[in-house]
């Protein structure tokens, strides 16, 4: 079933000073084709929603995690919460996320869910 209305409209995070650091990210990704694979993994939640594997899964605590698998074997995940669709995202290079990039996530979770 296609659907002509986004589900869940994904919103780059945005801090105070007004950077998007997902969206420098993903611009900053070294091959164009990365970028779209990962753009359309986001597009893919937004009308698909709720959606799991293998694009998407839970981390817990409201927090989700979009799977892309880029060129040259590498992986890319976007977190994100369901609140206002905001988001980030990392170069996840192990099979569990770092915890320095969860606690990211997660107080930029918060601030958004305020």
């Amino acid at each position: 079933m296609v659907h002509d209305q986004k589900r869940l409209p994904a919103r780059f995070y945005q801090n105070q000073s007004g950077k998007e650091p997902v969206r420098e990210w993903l611009l900053a990704l070294e091959h164009e084709e990365d970028r779209k694979i990962v753009g359309a993994d986001i597009k893919t939640v937004e009308f698909g929603w709720p959606i799991g594997m293998p694009t998407c899964r839970s981390l817990s605590g409201g927090l989700w995690e979009v799977r892309s698998d880029l060129s040259g074997k590498r992986i890319a995940r976007v977190l994100f919460c369901e609140v206002r669709g905001q988001i980030h995202s990392f170069i996840k290079k192990t099979k569990t996320a770092p915890k320095k990039e969860l606690d990211i996530a997660r107080a930029r979770q918060k601030e958004v869910e305020q």
